[in-house]
């Protein structure tokens, strides 16, 4: 491999003559070998933008000429492009601040710029960092990174498998069921109505998620190194704010209070704990599928999932459902993601949080499994659920917990015991009430109606 010599303000270092990074980034490429996590390439999209903004701002501040604005915003392009990968190979388990990162971009910056322009205009700190510190850009980096992952991933692959249920809710309605509580037979439920309470809590979910966007949109650019705005221009903020929205086509204003921007990560803990409703919701919903899909002889089989794989290697025909497993598996992974994001978000020590790799990580990670895995779950089972309507009306009329319709007629207690002995002797309902002589064969017939006690419209 060929090398060339960087420099920076602890002398030379060697660095891959095929790479754009400098010095800084060389030192923590070489001190922090720990793992394989690598800093989201979410992340560094954010800091183009950010860096692109910056250096707009900047120019209109009157701080920074054309020129030199003009090549910042042309490399911070080509990184959106993906035309500078393998240029960002830092560590997650790097100094708290993200500090090597922003110097990572802002080297990577600054050599492809002085290559476009064939003379060494741009300097990573003095150019490319004006105005700017790692402290307020990497929180900055990560409010942009976590709205446009949500507005642009997530929330797309919620409403696709809402759309899916809303589909499904239509083609089976009136079809009766029994309903389960405590894993136990309870009285009927359509299975259009059941369909409905899985497509409305992912509806609340982005609600939930949404709700948080505003306070992700507040940025920290401008606050500097500890929230004073030392070395940034008056007006700063809110020119880099704007500039940011202009590339994104989203809304971000400067946050409110730097300080607190700076050492606090409370809006990335509620928009995690949002995410986090999300998997739990999705967690009950995969369950309640596989559940309803369990047999297909022995279970409940009250519904059929496409069959996308063989599922043993030594049990022919079996198949199991996948799809389910991954999806919970998801959920499992983003409820522990929460546990770090909180435990990061904690650590802030007077006027920084040093946490902020680990947090971003997960909560990116969290965002990108969810929205992959919900595509997933939706095109590859919840579009090709069928009911089983003679294993659901079997089911329902097998359900001793219809005898709940009868306690108008001849009370709960009553009720009770037509249920008890129905279960004793192995005999119907009707026969049971009919042998306690609490209604006569023809009133029962009359009051008894498993199809009516839905409700459905």
């Amino acid at each position: 491999m060929n090398y060339r010599t960087e420099h920076d303000s602890m002398g030379e270092i060697r660095v891959p003559a095929d790479k754009y990074w400098g010095a800084q980034t060389q030192r923590s490429f070489e001190n922090f070998k720990i793992g394989t996590e690598k800093i989201p390439g979410e992340i560094i999209k954010a800091f183009s933008y950010l860096k692109q903004a910056a250096a707009i701002a900047n120019f209109r501040l009157g701080r920074m000429g054309q020129k030199k604005k003009d090549l910042i915003c042309a490399v911070c392009e080509e990184i959106r492009e993906g035309k500078l990968e393998g240029n960002f190979p830092l560590a997650v388990w790097q100094t708290g601040s993200g500090t090597q990162s922003n110097m990572n971009v802002n080297e990577v910056i600054a050599n492809r710029g002085n290559e476009m322009a064939g003379e060494k205009l741009l300097h990573p700190n003095d150019s490319c960092n004006m105005s700017q510190s790692s402290n307020d850009t990497f929180p900055t980096a990560m409010h942009i990174a976590a709205v446009c992952e949500i507005e642009d991933t997530l929330i797309p692959s919620i409403n696709i498998l809402i759309e899916t249920f809303k589909k499904l809710e239509a083609e089976n309605k009136g079809i009766i069921k029994s309903g389960r509580t405590h894993l136990q037979d309870a009285v009927p439920i359509s299975f259009a109505q059941e369909i409905s309470g899985w497509r409305a809590s992912l509806e609340r979910d982005i609600e939930l998620i949404c709700s948080c966007i505003p306070a992700l949109s507040e940025l920290a650019l401008g606050g500097t190194a500890v929230g004073t705005g030392l070395n940034a221009p008056k007006g700063f903020d809110q020119e880099a704010a704007k500039a940011v929205s202009e590339l994104t086509g989203k809304s971000f204003v400067p946050a409110k209070n730097k300080y607190h921007a700076l050492t606090s990560k409370s809006e990335l803990t509620a928009a995690h704990g949002a995410i986090k409703a999300l998997a739990a919701d999705m967690m009950k919903i995969a369950n309640d599928v596989r559940w309803l899909a369990s047999g297909p002889r022995d279970g409940l089989g009250e519904i059929t999932i496409p069959a996308n794989e063989p599922g043993s290697s030594i049990m022919p025909g079996k198949v199991n459902p996948t799809q389910c497993e991954s999806m919970t598996m998801v959920a499992v992974q983003v409820m522990a993601n929460d546990v770090a994001v909180g435990m990061a978000a904690s650590q802030g020590n007077f006027e920084l949080n040093v946490f902020m790799p680990v947090m971003i990580y997960n909560f990116l990670q969290s965002v990108r499994l969810l929205a992959d895995g919900i595509r997933s779950f939706n095109d590859n089972c919840c579009v090709g659920i069928k009911a089983n309507k003679k294993k659901m009306h079997d089911n329902l009329h097998n359900s001793l917990m219809l005898v709940t319709c009868l306690n108008p007629y001849i009370g709960y207690e009553n009720a009770a015991k037509t249920a008890k002995l129905a279960f004793a002797e192995d005999i119907s309902l009707k026969e049971a009430c009919v042998k306690l002589g609490f209604l006569t064969s023809e009133r029962f017939d009359e009051v008894f109606d498993p199809e009516a006690m839905a409700g459905e419209e």
